[in-house]
């Protein structure tokens, strides 16, 4: 477990995966991060089931894995008694999350103006579905939602196939991700300074910002839409081969590479024409269509024991079952055991390493109020 934010308290008053995510980051790297939640209910996330697996009690696979070592206080916001202590404990606190709709803080009078009057030092920081302003704001901020309106999802995929959303909450983590950093960069100007900060993240612009490389393509290149390839698309800037091929018995991922150089490999005539390199993009779906019938003939590994001796760019196309059995995995030690009440849960961990040591908790998700009547001593609530 790391030290590095020690002595850092946390208020979390987000729910779901957005918010909950920076926290769990902050967590990982040592600060105490203690989840106010609604009494009876808590996070919503409890309940999200992203799959039928479910852990003892009912809750939810995802709500523990992106809530390990964090504490839980229920308390009714509605409700002046329960609002006080929640105001002492926002006056002890170095950092406030919430990812609320605009306005909502605000009724329940725990937005930033208000906040800072209980404690001018504090980082507030809070994610939005599409800002606090203008005409989107009071839309719901659901990752699918943010994924298609971003533009994301014509990015993925071949030409011929509909809008492709990622499978995975990518609004949801990449805003977490941007939020955390924020909150890092706003401590270490209160260290120096003794201010606190406002700082905000909508999972829009977190979204347009992990596009930054092909929308800066398309602002500089006359707002061209990019297209993607009619064979075997995988990005839609980049030339043959880049792509994702079926093989005899399975897939192989090929990502940049000189197309007669791989011509000669592969042992493909065809593609050793191909000499010029503006070819390789205004011409790559017919390079790839060669490419696509040659890598049917032998099976993935036999590809691999050709192509990367040479330094081709290449890779297997893994399933979870195929990853697991890797020796590169396994060494990375991404797996860790954790416990919440009682009973011990496999997640994954922190990625970061920081002077090689791995940062893991043996600590998992809070029962729903588990911690109030140690909070309540602690904080003389």
């Amino acid at each position: 477990m790391s030290n590095l934010l020690e002595d850092v308290l946390v208020l979390d008053f987000s729910q779901f995966l957005s918010g909950p995510s920076a926290s769990l980051r902050l967590a990982d790297m040592g600060a105490r991060v203690i989840k106010i939640e609604k009494p009876g209910t808590g996070d919503i996330c409890r309940m999200l089931y992203v799959s039928d697996v479910k852990l003892d009690g009912g809750e939810s696979t995802i709500f523990h894995a992106i809530n390990r070592n964090k504490e839980s206080y229920t308390a009714d916001l509605k409700e002046e008694a329960s609002l006080e202590a929640v105001r002492k404990l926002v006056a002890r606190a170095d950092v406030m999350l919430h990812n609320f709709r605009p306005g909502v803080m605000e009724r329940i009078g725990l937005n930033y103006e208000r906040v800072k009057e209980i404690n001018s030092a504090i980082i507030y920081g809070e994610i939005s579905g599409y800002g606090q302003e203008g005409i989107w704001k009071d839309l719901p901020g659901q990752d699918l939602l943010l994924q298609a309106v971003s533009g994301l999802t014509y990015l993925t995929g071949s030409q011929e196939h509909p809008p492709v959303p990622m499978g995975v909450a990518a609004a949801d983590i990449i805003a977490g991700t941007h939020l955390g950093q924020g909150v890092l960069a706003a401590l270490l100007q209160r260290y120096q300074s003794g201010r606190g900060a406002l700082v905000q993240v909508s999972m829009l612009e977190s979204l347009l910002d992990f596009q930054f490389e092909v929308l800066t393509c398309y602002l500089n290149d006359g707002h061209q839409l990019p297209e993607r390839s009619a064979v075997n698309g995988a990005h839609a800037y980049i030339a043959a081969p880049y792509g994702i091929y079926r093989t005899a018995d399975g897939y192989l991922a090929i990502a940049m590479a000189p197309v007669p150089r791989l011509g000669e490999l592969l042992g493909a005539e065809a593609l050793c024409r191909y000499t010029q390199p503006g070819d390789w993009f205004t011409r790559r779906d017919e390079i790839k269509r060669i490419l696509k019938e040659v890598l049917l003939q032998k099976s993935t590994q036999e590809w691999l024991a050709v192509l990367e001796p040479a330094d081709v760019w290449c890779a297997d196309v893994s399933t979870y079952h195929d990853l697991e059995r890797h020796e590169g995995y396994r060494l990375l030690e991404m797996e860790q055991w954790v416990t919440s009440g009682g009973k011990k849960i496999k997640t994954t961990r922190c990625p970061v390493r920081v002077n090689g040591q791995l940062l893991t908790s043996e600590k998992g998700a809070p029962l729903l109020g588990e911690d109030n009547e140690r909070i309540a001593r602690e904080f003389n609530l």
